[in-house]
């Protein structure tokens, strides 16, 4: 046991055990693609879904093993952070999918592709953001303001502010300066007419999907911050949260609209956090630990209030409408 947590002591094994346990779970994914092309069943996205949850606590036990248990309970803070928002995430996919009228055999295709390029941005985000919380450590307080400006926001949005595919900057952009062929083209993101070279929807479906969850990262990645200065934390459980988001929308894309409390729970998480973060310039500081129960309280919370109470036939018939 001492070897193990001695070997994980050095960052460069850290990041390389994470990577090969990323890259071989991708590998393991496309596979799966290439053998199953019509999406997958709520049996098999439960599966998946549980394998994923499954890896990220393994590598919670790892973290544990390494750094001890306050860093472990920042790990599951953050991880829980993002893994909660990522349900909005759903929502918008299903949004922009029934927007381009995207076929249900090449939603595997789509969202993998589109999740995938989502991680490589967020991987240079966190990068980007880890080297300014290092040179300029006043950047957390604006951070914290942010989260609860973010939070404020989401509580009070409105369910006729949601998502618009069409007023995206990156589809005008793309529908602008490429040419775009209005068909799927039996799976491939790029063909040839008349010897012009052209996108096909599907390749324009996953741009929006990746530039899209960048805006979600926008919430996510500072929420992250106030809760770890430790990239690595930050990285990883990030990164185990979105890598589950196709299985997740699979499971979830049916049953997203029954949680209904959860953005609300989601806000509040944010300013808790923000609020958090702030305090700190006081010398106030909130135990990892506390933090921890109060996030998983107040998700539990919304998730079961969107259970139990049910939505009014004005509510269901404004949901119809949509």
């Amino acid at each position: 046991m001492n070897s193990i947590s001695e070997l994980l002591h050095n960052p460069i094994y850290q990041y390389g055990f994470f990577m090969f346990i990323i890259l071989t779970s991708l590998t393991l994914d496309i596979l799966y693609l290439r053998r199953n092309k019509v999406g997958m069943r709520f049996k098999q996205a439960l599966f998946q879904s549980v394998c994923w949850i499954s890896l990220a606590v393994a590598y919670g036990y790892i973290i544990y093993l390494e750094k001890g248990r306050a860093a472990t309970a920042e790990y599951f803070s953050a991880y829980i952070m993002e893994y909660s928002l990522s349900m909005d995430n759903i929502f918008v996919f299903i949004l922009i999918l029934n927007f381009f009228k995207v076929s249900d055999k090449y939603y595997a295709l789509v969202l993998f592709w589109g999740i995938l390029i989502a991680i490589i941005l967020r991987l240079i985000f966190i990068s980007a953001g880890s080297a300014i919380v290092s040179q300029f450590h006043w950047v957390l307080y604006f951070f914290g303001a942010f989260l609860i400006y973010t939070g404020y926001k989401i509580l009070f949005t409105k369910e006729d502010d949601e998502f618009d595919p069409a007023k995206s900057p990156v589809y005008k952009l793309l529908n602008k300066y490429m040419p775009i062929s209005d068909t799927e083209a039996g799976g491939r993101f790029f063909i040839r007419e008349k010897g012009k070279r052209l996108a096909t929807r599907l390749f324009v479906v996953i741009v929006i999907i990746a530039t899209t969850d960048i805006v979600f990262a926008l919430d996510s990645i500072p929420a992250a911050f106030a809760i770890t200065r430790d990239s690595m934390l930050i990285i990883t459980s990030n990164i185990f949260a979105v890598i589950g988001l196709r299985a997740m929308f699979f499971m979830l894309s049916n049953a997203v609209t029954m949680f209904r409390f959860l953005q609300q729970g989601i806000s509040l998480v944010l300013m808790f956090i923000g609020i958090k973060m702030l305090i700190q310039y006081f010398d106030i500081h909130i135990h990892t630990e506390i933090s921890l129960l109060v996030i998983i309280a107040t998700l539990c919370l919304s998730i079961a209030l969107s259970v139990l109470i049910k939505p009014s036939d004005n509510h269901n018939k404004h949901k119809a409408s949509h």
